[in-house]
């Protein structure tokens, strides 16, 4: 790193402490980090546009003399402005200003402004455009585009352009460092560093903004390119940390994960049969395997964690399985329980509603070694249980469960030094391109396969003004003696939103159908409450379950053969296609209704669309991806994939296998290199592999 490059921002002209404080918040410690917030879009200010050719909704930069400014008062004070230019007029409106600012736009004042038009009560304006007075012979137009950059409270665009100009005047005199390989720039074909920055900071004013806008220019290309391979090689580095302590190989001398399989009513599918192979290649090592078993609702994939916990115990060992809701925590009990129990093996259920005697009691078994396998929630590694030889964990549900959850799990191994195997199962079909590099520092193996005998579910959309076609659908669908879910988004009636609140639409279905059982579950009851309604759902003793998403995973109802969700139109793709999962568990034909309001947007049209054409959860989960970007799918802070600046994930998967292939040739040959380069993009404080 050059001497430059390491210089504190607070180098530059007009940065102080408090400034670089604020500017801290933008991930700016040293000048060099400047150059790395990169701008979200662009504006052209390159040239004027008459105002008589302006139209709602443009920014434009525009020029004329004020003809009149005056205070008034039309609910709060406000400032306006009439500036003309002989093509038409226009009013600028400001709702804080001074005095001074005041006399600054007096009556034959020349301005030149840019801000967005809008149409307001007095015709054309806009609202506190940016400004500056103009002699009669004009100034020069801005030869480049205008870069606007992420902000943060007390630095200003005009004050971040003009550091990150300062910044760039470095960079030309002292250079910045570049650290990718030659090997690897000449197969890529891609600008320099420095060429590339320069760029995406200032381009010309011919460059194509619709280019720039989708982020198809080389120097953008050159830059997702590498902060893409600063991820994958922070967690790399993390797996790579996990797997380099030992961990007890577990080649099952008891046969009894053979015994486990033989004794199910059903045969493993072959995808079942493939993930599990690969699993137990990985147990028997004596590293830790971490591994992601990922695959649509119903594949299977419990089954799959429990043969992996029966090779631990007839290991001798022990194995936790960790869910991330108490409901889901006991379904998965109950299912350990009914399979493992005919085996001699009891399975501990730790619990938030368990009395004090059971859980200390519970506490001594797990850490005497008396019980081997033991469920519960995420609270397992939060609350001091001590484990006497833990050798495997299993995790559902990989989205609530990040980097940092997985890295201290090295610190839960048992007494011996030894870390635990992790097997992390999802539910979510997370598209390939996004698990490449989300999922760095897992393996990844998919159950692509449902077992025989599922029958698709039938989805369609229905507008809000036929709901009472669907409370009838419902009312002949439990005279039939199958059982519903209406799912609701919220508990609570919001305004802004007008979502349902679950409670009022249970009260709502009560009264439409009073010969129906109709429970309710949301995530504000107790415990014990929703265990009731939803025990009393499962034996059928409820017809009609009304819920929130709460039961978007884990609930397995056989009977259960409708699903209606309301707004359909404000949930994300994969979240849609997890709550259909709920639905055609059993023999009958199911089907999922989707209640939506009008008027419908472009993107909730194309999701609606989507969840009805297709029962793929991967095609579902790539469509998604598309639609909604990788950080609202998967939550960026739980999956520990920082937040991306400039690459993003379904724009740039083509540059993803070369991203990997870059990634090996440096963890083998410039190992020297990975620090510096993740510093760059991800930063000291965000470092993947820091557990707190």
């Amino acid at each position: 790193m050059t001497a430059a490059e390491q210089r504190p921002v607070t180098a530059l002209r007009g940065v102080g402490p408090a400034l670089a404080e604020r500017l801290q918040r933008l991930g700016v410690a040293q000048v060099q980090d400047l150059l790395f917030v990169l701008p979200r879009a662009y504006e052209d200010r390159t040239h004027l546009v008459p105002i008589g050719a302006l139209v709602p909704g443009l920014r434009a930069s525009i020029e004329g003399e004020v003809q009149l400014t005056e205070v008034v008062y039309r609910g709060r004070r406000q400032l306006l402005s009439r500036l003309a230019d002989g093509t038409g007029h226009i009013t600028l409106r400001f709702f804080h200003f001074s005095s001074s600012q005041q006399a600054g736009l007096a009556r034959g004042t020349q301005l030149r402004c840019f801000g967005e038009v809008r149409r307001g009560p007095l015709g054309l304006e806009i609202v506190h455009p940016e400004y500056r007075q103009v002699a009669d012979e004009g100034a020069p137009l801005e030869d480049r585009l205008t870069p606007i950059y992420p902000t943060t409270e007390g630095v200003a665009q005009g004050r971040l352009r003009a550091l990150i100009v300062q910044a760039l005047g470095e960079l030309r005199s002292a250079g910045v460092r570049e650290w990718l390989p030659r090997a690897i720039l000449e197969t890529l074909q891609l600008p320099t560093l420095e060429r590339s920055l320069e760029y995406v900071h200032r381009p010309p004013r011919d460059a194509r903004l619709e280019v720039l806008a989708a982020g198809r220019h080389p120097s953008q290309r050159r830059l997702a390119f590498e902060e893409l391979l600063a991820h994958q090689l922070a967690l790399r580095l993390v797996k790579e940390t996990v797997q380099a302590a030992p961990a007890v190989a577990l080649r099952d001398a008891r046969g009894l994960e053979g015994r486990f399989i033989d004794a199910l009513p059903f045969a493993l599918t072959g995808a079942q049969r493939r993930a599990l192979a690969e699993v137990d290649a990985d147990l028997a090592a004596a590293r830790p395997m971490v591994r992601l078993v990922q695959g649509d609702v119903g594949c299977g994939k419990t089954v799959l964690a429990a043969a992996a916990a029966a090779r631990a115990v007839g290991s001798g060992a022990q194995a936790a399985l960790m869910a991330p809701t108490e409901l889901l925590a006991e379904q998965h009990w109950r299912s350990f329980d009914a399979w493992f129990r005919p085996l001699g093996l009891a399975v501990a259920h730790v619990h938030g509603s368990m009395g004090a005697r059971a859980r200390r009691s519970a506490l001594e078994a797990i850490a005497a070694g008396e019980v081997a396998l033991i469920v519960g929630t995420h609270a397992l590694f939060q609350e001091g249980i001590e484990f006497a030889r833990l050798a495997l964990v299993i995790v559902d549900e990989q989205h609530r469960f990040g980097v940092q959850q997985r890295l201290a799990l090295k610190e839960k191994g048992d007494r011996r030094g030894e870390t635990p195997h992790q097997l992390i199962m999802t539910a979510t079909p997370i598209p390939r391109t996004l698990a490449m590099t989300a999922f760095a520092d897992l393996d990844v193996s998919v159950i692509d396969e449902l077992p025989p005998g599922r029958t698709p579910v039938k989805t369609v959309a229905v507008a809000e003004e036929r709901r009472a076609e669907v409370v009838a659908r419902i009312e002949s669908a439990c005279r039939e003696g199958r059982q519903v879910y209406w799912v609701c988004p919220l508990i609570e009636e919001s305004e802004e939103l007008r979502w349902q609140a679950a409670e009022e639409t249970a009260a709502q279905l009560a009264e439409a159908l009073p010969a129906v059982r109709i429970g309710l579950v949301h995530g504000r009851m107790p415990t014990a409450k929703k265990e009731q309604a939803m025990a009393a759902f499962k034996a059928g003793r409820i017809q009609l379950l009304v819920a929130t998403t709460v039961i978007e995973v884990g609930v397995d109802v056989p009977n259960a053969s409708l699903m209606v969700i309301e707004n359909a139109e404000r949930m994300g793709l994969a979240q849609l296609h997890q709550l259909r999962g709920r639905v055609g568990r059993g023999a009958a034909e199911s089907t999922c209704v989707l209640l939506f309001r009008q008027p419908l947007s472009a993107v909730a049209r194309e999701r609606l669309h989507a969840i009805r054409g297709s029962n793929d959860g991967f095609a579902i989960a790539q469509r998604d991806l598309e639609l909604r970007g990788p950080g609202e799918m998967l939550g960026t802070r739980q999956t520990g994939l920082a937040q991306l600046r400039v690459a993003d994930l379904s724009r740039d998967s083509d540059l993803l296998p070369r991203v990997q292939q870059a990634a090996e040739v440096i963890l083998a040959g410039h190992p020297d290199i990975i620090a510096p380069l993740t510093a760059r993009w991800i930063g000291e404080g965000e470092r993947y592999g820091r557990v707190g």
